[in-house]
């Protein structure tokens, strides 16, 4: 319980440079906000006039030695609530609200929204739609589900994001070299049937149980297909009376029951078979979606993802209600990519619909809006191309997250 003559106090956890909004407002809300970061971001474009507090740690801590850091910090500072700002953060602010006996998500709840194992079980056993899947444990039930279902299969981290770390599986005698490679690590994957289709992600946020707002949208290339081979990342806002809008908010409403989601955010990615048409779910997170997807849905909507958060954060430590804002009805979309300049110049894009240009070290990016989603599609493409020949440039995938 907070001390009505204090302050709430929100612990922020993050170990890349992110979440600033989240920060401003709940200082703004009356938060006192103690931000825990890496050594190397101490210096990083945080909100510092929002902070009561900054503290960083050496990177590659293990959980228990976050929880002493976090324990320490606790002696002097009343901790009333830990928020994760990224998605490599969830686990150990999970096991720090277990340990500080703090309200949200515990460590079983956040496998939900981290473990992609986890995530597929508790929507399955709901009837949720998921591609088949098995977890790679006991061998004859690998053989038999090779068997079974057909290929290719997808091998993936159950714990990565962004694509990182996913390989497919062409053949079942290509799987097992890699099983062995894995070694012990192996069991931290999960094996899926690969769905050939578009992916679309839902923007959600949700409030006792209840989605309060769901904005679909749709990617360009797969994100998969762009952390592996490059190219160009985009995203549009869907037609909202679309066919695909709607069965997007169906089985959108559909996982956040299924994975027992109170308040918050999300972002969840669905594939649309281009076998059958149907949607499936593929993975979801309790957190804002990257790659600038919060400033598509501020400029659409006029509600930004990370400050609706705060908002929820402070009104469930101050036992108040949350609303959502009025909101905007328009469409946005963004284009962006590695460029091979330093400092590309987009000064020849002159759409009237660009809104926001990417200022950012060896990036191109763009996010655009209108009144029609069709105008914003017509755009995208056009500039999908435009930046392959201007900007595009191809480095190889990471094995691991970095900062």
């Amino acid at each position: 319980m907070t001390d009505t003559q204090r302050n709430p106090t929100i612990l922020c956890i993050s170990t890349y440079e992110k979440g600033q909004p989240f920060m401003k407002e709940a200082a703004r809300l009356g938060a006192d906000v103690l931000l825990l970061t890496v050594d190397k971001l101490e210096h990083a474009d945080w909100p510092r006039e929002s902070l009561t507090k900054l503290i960083t740690m050496p990177e590659q801590l293990t959980p228990e030695q976050v929880l002493n850091t976090v324990a320490y910090l606790a002696r002097t500072n009343h901790i009333d609530r830990i928020v994760a700002l990224d998605e490599f953060d969830l686990e150990v602010a999970a096991l720090l609200r277990e340990h500080l006996r703090l309200p949200g998500m515990g460590e079983s709840l956040t496998r939900n929204f981290r473990d992609k194992l986890a995530m597929r079980v508790s929507a399955k056993q709901k009837g949720v739609p998921v591609p088949e899947f098995t977890g790679v444990f006991n061998y004859d039930d690998l053989h038999s589900f090779l068997d079974s279902v057909s290929g290719p299969w997808l091998l993936k981290p159950r714990t990565n994001a962004s694509a990182i770390g996913i390989r497919k599986i062409e053949s079942p005698n290509d799987l097992w070299p890699i099983l062995d490679e894995l070694g012990d690590l192996q069991s931290h994957y999960v094996l899926e049937r690969f769905v050939p289709g578009e992916i679309f992600h839902m923007e959600g946020v949700t409030w006792n149980g209840k989605i309060l707002f769901g904005a679909p949208y749709k990617y360009g290339k797969p994100p998969m297909q762009t952390m592996h081979q490059g190219g160009i990342f985009s995203t549009r806002a869907l037609d909202r009376e679309s066919s695909d809008a709607l069965a997007l908010a169906a089985i959108h409403q559909q996982v956040i029951e299924s994975l027992g989601l109170v308040s918050g955010v999300t972002h969840t990615e669905f594939i649309k078979s281009e076998a059958d048409g149907s949607f499936y779910f593929l993975e979801t997170a309790a957190r804002v979606g990257g790659a600038h997807i919060a400033d598509v849905v501020e400029f659409a909507s006029g509600i930004n993802p990370w400050v609706e958060w705060a908002r929820i954060e402070v009104a469930t430590l101050l036992n108040m209600e949350y609303t959502l804002p009025n909101l905007k009805h328009q469409y946005a979309g963004s284009v962006i990519c590695l460029a091979r300049q330093e400092h590309p110049d987009t000064s020849t894009y002159d759409a009237p619909e660009i809104v926001h240009r990417l200022s950012r070290h060896h990036h191109a990016g763009l996010i655009l809006r209108a009144d029609s989603a069709e105008r914003i599609e017509e755009l995208i493409g056009q500039y999908t191309h435009r930046f392959l020949e201007d900007f595009c440039a191809i480095v190889p995938p990471p094995d691991k997250p970095t900062a």
